[in-house]
């Protein structure tokens, strides 16, 4: 299935698990990798030594390339990006930030940079910053997500027609049709996270996990946009949101309730009440925990059947 994608990364399939908070330690990592896709290292929920230790970690357990998801706002940045040259990471995915601020610094250490971004604006200030590849994320996908509430279905074919450079596609894919359909309307390949928050090898609680394969179609919901909108599931936290948002609210009056560690609370700690519990609005086709390479197995499976039931069409 060789293309744009599986050449810049050097992989089978041109399939990205996203680097998620909380979910993307080392094993989800390399066995993605081991699995012929691109495994990512979530980097926004660990401290500078701790991801340094899942980077060794997953050299030791899979020799096929993999990268690691940095969002820029990060407060030890520099710390985090001289880790990652220290420790021969090749590929990082950036997010939450201006692509200009890292995107040379990183390709002058020899390293490939792709960027996330949620609208067409955003992707052509990532492609005049010169990265090597665009994530562009609609909007059902779950956590931090962008202000516009572009679909993926809409989101990709605009930023198809605008770019020049690789591009995949997130927000609401997890199964083989899905990845079709966004290679469909132009992406080159496709990042997938809430499927791989439902594997054996997610860091995510046992508790959460669950709680993502019991997700029913409106179980999820964008809210927070004036801090940094994320997507949730309805728990009694989002709950308190929405009572807080009867009386119009400040921003700081949002920030007190949110107050800190609530996804760590949520996702890691099992706290299904009063966590935060970021997962895409596909949760809904997610109906078990699998083992990574059974999952990918399963897409790939599933979008060959599809492309060639496109093809009698």
């Amino acid at each position: 299935m060789a293309n744009k994608i599986t050449n810049l990364f050097n992989i089978q399939y041109p399939i990205i698990q996203a680097g998620m908070v909380w979910n993307s330690g080392w094993r989800l990592a390399s066995a993605a990798s081991n699995s012929k896709i691109l495994g990512l290292i979530g980097a926004g929920s660990m401290y500078p030594e701790v991801l340094r230790e899942h980077i060794q970690k997953c050299k030791q357990a899979t020799i096929n390339p993999f990268g690691v998801n940095v969002p820029m706002l990060y407060p030890n940045i520099q710390e985090v990006m001289d880790i990652i040259v220290e420790e021969d990471v090749k590929i990082v995915f950036t997010s939450a930030g201006n692509p200009k601020t890292w995107t040379t610094w990183l390709q002058e250490r020899d390293i490939t940079v792709v960027h996330v971004v949620s609208s067409v604006k955003f992707a052509l200030k990532a492609q005049e910053a010169g990265v090597d590849a665009i994530v562009a994320e609609g909007f059902e996908a779950g956590g931090h997500n962008g202000r516009d509430e572009t679909t993926t279905l809409s989101l990709i074919p605009m930023v198809k027609e605008q770019i020049k450079v690789p591009l995949i596609a997130a927000g609401g894919i997890a199964t083989g049709r899905g990845m079709l359909a966004a290679m469909v309307l132009g992406a080159d390949g496709v990042q997938i996270g809430s499927r791989f928050v439902a594997s054996e090898e997610s860091s995510a609680h046992k508790a959460f996990k669950q709680a993502v394969i019991d997700a029913k179609e409106g179980d999820t919901q964008l809210t927070l946009k004036e801090l940094a909108p994320v997507r949730l599931i309805k728990n009694k936290f989002y709950q308190q949101v929405q009572e807080l948002y009867k009386n119009g609210p400040t921003v700081a009056e949002l920030k007190n309730l949110l107050g800190r560690a609530r996804a760590k609370k949520g996702m890691f700690e099992g706290d299904l009440e009063n966590g935060e519990l970021e997962i895409g609005q596909i949760s809904g086709l997610i109906h078990d925990i699998q083992p990574v390479h059974q999952i990918v197995k399963n897409i790939i499976h599933e979008f060959e059947i599809a492309k060639k039931e496109v093809s009698n069409f």
